[in-house]
């Protein structure tokens, strides 16, 4: 069932309103037959989606969904934040990051992920994000708490869909490492870093920009570097041309629409293929 929330189904309405994956998948799962006559491509994924939050495996793409929707989309707006999805952080990834004031990262570890990897992500990301989360399920909860230190916040998701603090993340900039945060940039946004605390471009060939970057970013302050980072990607990053768009789709699939990066074209398909009877939808080939 989660696969109908999948990069190819999104890529695919986006490309050609219809997902011939999607109607295999409903074949395959005979969860077309559970629906009303009158339901449509955008109530197949609510209820999809209702399923999959209630299910004693959620996966990952749920809890993405959470954080869209109650942190990105509930607390902030696509007009004050950016979310940014799979952020390298020295030798790991964060799953979610959100740029408002600060950048928080948020690790999931849902009912079916193991927490083998935890200490190294969570020891990558107090480098590169001031604010550092992880979003688990209450199976993992105690053991979290164990073993991640206090800066870090831990959140649990309820069977409810929603959110539990069981330990508030601490806003640290100063512990950052400059050199850590300039793997996250372009060589253009490293430069308006650069800009914006008052430091010179280094005038060297493409092939030694990013040592020299290097060299540099090493000798500055973190919180500053932080903060003018946060301010720069807020910018080059903007996902305030999609806030209409994401607020006329189902919420079920505002993550993996965000996600998908799309352009007005590729909007205005997956608004139709959204509305689209689900009747029409069944004979997607």
């Amino acid at each position: 069932m989660s696969r109908l929330f999948s990069a190819t189904v999104l890529r695919d309405l986006g490309k050609q309103a219809r997902s011939p994956l999607f109607t295999r998948l409903l074949d395959h799962t005979r969860f077309a037959t559970y629906m009303s006559p009158e339901a449509t491509v955008g109530t197949v994924f609510d209820e999809a989606f209702e399923l999959l939050s209630k299910s004693r495996f959620r996966d990952d793409y749920v809890y993405r969904a959470a954080i869209t929707e109650k942190i990105l989309l509930g607390r902030h707006s696509l007009n004050t934040a950016t979310l940014l999805n799979e952020v390298r952080a020295g030798s790991c990834k964060a799953d979610v990051v959100v740029l408002n004031g600060t950048a928080t990262a948020y690790e999931i570890k849902s009912e079916r992920d193991s927490l083998a990897r935890l200490r190294n992500q969570v020891f990558n990301y107090r480098q590169v994000f001031a604010t550092v989360n992880v979003v688990v399920s209450t199976s993992h909860l105690s053991e979290v708490l164990k073993a991640t230190p206090e800066d870090v916040g831990v959140i649990t998701l309820s069977e409810r869909f929603r959110f539990q603090t069981s330990r508030e993340a601490q806003n640290r900039p100063e512990r950052i490492v400059p050199s850590m945060v300039l793997e996250v940039l372009r060589v253009d946004e490293a430069a308006a870093v650069l800009t914006g605390l008052g430091q010179e471009i280094p005038a060297v060939p493409n092939t030694q920009i990013r040592s020299e970057l290097d060299r540099i970013f090493a000798e500055l302050d973190p919180a500053a570097v932080h903060e003018e980072m946060v301010k720069i990607l807020r910018a080059s990053r903007s996902q305030a041309n999609l806030a209409t768009f994401i607020g006329s789709i189902p919420a079920s699939i505002r993550a993996a629409s965000l996600a998908a990066k799309p352009t007005p074209k590729s909007r205005a398909r997956i608004k139709e293929a959204v509305d689209t009877p689900l009747t029409e939808a069944l004979a997607w080939k």
